[in-house]
């Protein structure tokens, strides 16, 4: 029987999640929630509403909404007994509302996947990987150069932004820069605006430069990418080297890992996990024993 799956949001990531759902042979796209139910033409043939609960039956929804409003999205979403699968970004809390979230998951038997994305989320299970397969050492995670969708969200959410961009250049050894351009409101002072970007959670540890420029339309590129290495030691051995990258549609990525979340999430008990604590396997598509063969 096919998951229901709503999709919360129709911004970049939400917009893709409507494509990798309808491409999901287990998943059933229940509809689209957005805060005016609009029609737009490539949602003609799709159920568009303002509540979850128009829907009827949901299984699980997709939060495709800005990092820092998924912490109220999901707990009030798992109060209706619906699954949730996130792709919240803030690296530092989120083990914090991990345990917020399998409270309410827990007593409302149901389940929210956290962090589900690229970063954190998939490069978290490479990270992992290279860590038992060479316990000592140094992994190294270099992002970019690509836009960055979180933080371009928390820039555009400042007093005095009509629209911002935020690229994100590897430095290497896992520092960054970010390279923030701005359109301003009328009337907004540059000076700041750029002071509030750079004390902003999202910047405040990353050397971060600020610009102003008449149309951020004209810069948009959702292209990204990630270096991970690590230098490690297996056993006594040392020198044991590991290369992991990937050059991707940042958005279209995104939305695909948290539908292969959203399968996930139906197999497991309730509470909230992050991507780490799933079973690979549960994230794929298929009978169990036809995976193994293909995959083992």
């Amino acid at each position: 029987m096919a998951i229901r799956t709503a999709v919360v949001g129709y911004g970049n990531i939400g917009k893709y999640a409507v494509d990798a759902i309808q491409a999901a042979p287990d998943l059933e796209l229940a509809g689209v929630v957005r805060r005016q139910a609009q029609k737009t033409p490539e949602l003609a043939d799709i159920p568009v509403v303002t509540d979850i609960e128009k829907l009827g039956q949901v299984d699980v929804a997709l939060l495709c909404t800005p990092t820092r409003s998924v912490p109220q999205y999901a707990a009030e979403i798992l109060a209706k007994g619906i699954n949730t699968v996130d792709s919240y970004d803030i690296h530092g809390k989120l083990v914090d509302l991990r345990r917020e979230l399998d409270q309410s998951a827990k007593k409302h038997n149901t389940v929210a996947v956290i962090s589900a994305g690229w970063d954190p989320g998939t490069d978290s299970l490479i990270r992992a990987m290279l860590s038992f397969m060479a316990p000592k050492g140094i992994t190294y995670t270099n992002f970019g150069p690509g836009m960055s969708m979180g933080h371009s969200v928390a820039v555009r959410a400042i007093d005095g932004v009509a629209d911002a961009i935020s690229i994100t250049v590897p430095a290497g050894t896992g520092a960054h820069r970010r390279l923030v351009y701005v359109q301003l409101a009328p009337g907004a002072d540059f000076k700041t605006v750029e002071q509030a970007i750079k004390h902003d959670p999202y910047f405040v540890n990353d050397q971060t430069d600020v610009y102003q420029v008449e149309d951020v339309s004209q810069l948009i590129d959702v292209g990204h990418g990630v270096v991970i290495e690590r230098k490690g030691v297996s056993g006594k051995t040392s020198n044991q080297l590991f290369k992991y990258e990937m050059r991707i549609n940042n958005p279209a990525l995104t939305a695909q890992i948290m539908a292969a979340c959203a399968r996930a999430s139906v197999k497991q008990r309730p509470g909230a996990y992050t991507m780490l604590e799933i079973p690979i396997i549960d994230y794929l598509y298929g009978d169990r024993e036809s995976l193994l063969r293909q995959l083992v």
